[in-house]
């Protein structure tokens, strides 16, 4: 008798616990279907396109264009490849990547996962970001070429106007887009590194007198810079600068839908090797990074270790990289790459050498820990 009556009691319980797992079960793939789909406060940072500045850029079906095209100076031939490095962003506030997407990234030694306000700022639109990065990406070119110029012993002269504003900047309402910046109190800026230690002296709250000239005619007027939201806040005014330069010949640069500053060293790099006998690279494939300004002082750039995946991806063995972003760099290269850390063009320049004599490579700077 109690034999029978258990076996009644144990069916009821079993239909319950299994009522209970597939309750869970259906929970579980719920919050995996909300995981994967609903949106995180993150962008991802992966590796984008390579372009070799030796080489040439596919722009229609059949169609290639040299990335950087020289006339009107004598020239000569290449070998090798100087590869510049790109990112990609996946997402924006108006299409964010899901927590499931997100995970997978930070898995992903070639990915980085950012806060969406560091990428895309609070009252900052698409528009107004790929606006700067452009204008950032034409100073760049205009920098690189004077660089390289400059390193050939060419003179230049140089006009900074304003590029763009940022929406609600202290300097929107005085400046405009178009105007040439003679002087900013007093000092004459003649690059955008120049203007941001100009502004960086001046400070903070006080009024800074701009000498501009607008449509040829000089007036004086009066900014107020802000700190900017960087984790390192500096003066800022909120324009766009943009740089131009009286080249002796035209150097044509030709990169469609890339932005930013961070091109410039290898653009520089490039420049120079078409413009000189012989190979810079030893007809080795060279890839790196950094903006420059026409002292050809090489600076940080963010994104680098996706670019150091993008480099290996390519091909590369040997990565010149700004001796400033050597702390994101240790303990995040991949296999097959070697880093030398460059702060000017003629530490570039001279690493080149070495690599392409295969002589003196073991003395080249590198990334080390502190």
């Amino acid at each position: 008798m109690t034999l029978f009556a258990d076996e009644r009691l144990a069916r009821p319980a079993g239909r319950r616990r299994r009522r209970i797992g597939w309750t869970l079960l259906l929970l579980a793939l719920a919050g995996t279907v909300i995981f994967a789909t609903v949106p995180s406060p993150y962008v991802i940072q992966q590796p984008g396109p390579v372009f070799d500045t030796l080489g040439e850029i596919q722009t229609g079906k059949d169609t290639t264009v040299p990335v950087v095209e020289i006339s009107g100076a004598r020239t000569y031939p290449t070998k090798g490849s100087l590869d510049l490095l790109t990112v990609n962003l996946v997402g924006n506030r108006s299409s964010l990547p899901s927590w499931l997407d997100v995970a997978g990234a930070m898995l992903d030694p070639s990915k980085a996962v950012l806060p969406l306000d560091s990428v895309y700022p609070e009252g900052t639109t698409v528009e107004q970001s790929n606006e700067q990065s452009a204008v950032e990406m034409q100073n760049s070119q205009r920098d690189a070429v004077a660089a390289a110029l400059t390193e050939l012993g060419y003179t230049l002269p140089t006009t900074v106007t304003v590029g763009g504003l940022s929406e609600g900047a202290p300097a929107e309402g005085v400046l405009k887009k178009g105007d040439v910046i003679v002087s900013v109190n007093g000092e004459h800026a003649d690059s955008v590194s120049g203007l941001r230690a100009i502004l960086a002296k001046t400070g903070a709250g006080v009024p800074v007198p701009f000498l501009i000239s607008r449509d040829g005619v000089e007036q004086t007027v009066q900014v107020t810079p802000e700190l900017s939201d960087e984790k390192t806040p500096v003066p800022v005014v909120g324009i766009y600068p943009a740089i131009s330069y009286t080249f002796p010949f035209d150097v044509k640069i030709q990169l469609e839908n890339v932005g930013g500053p961070s091109a410039g060293q290898m653009l520089a790099l490039g420049i120079i090797d078409k413009l000189t006998p012989g190979a810079l690279n030893g007809g080795k494939k060279i890839a790196g990074t950094g903006t420059i300004d026409v002292d050809g002082n090489v600076g940080a750039i963010g994104g680098i270790r996706q670019k150091l995946y993008g480099a290996r991806d390519a091909g590369a063995t040997w990565f010149l990289a700004p001796a400033s972003n050597c702390d994101e760099v240790v303990g995040h290269v991949p296999s097959g790459i070697r880093v030398v850390a460059v702060s000017t063009l003629d530490d570039s320049l001279d690493a080149l050498k070495a690599i392409a004599a295969d002589r003196g490579t073991a003395e080249l700077p590198s990334c080390t820990a502190g």
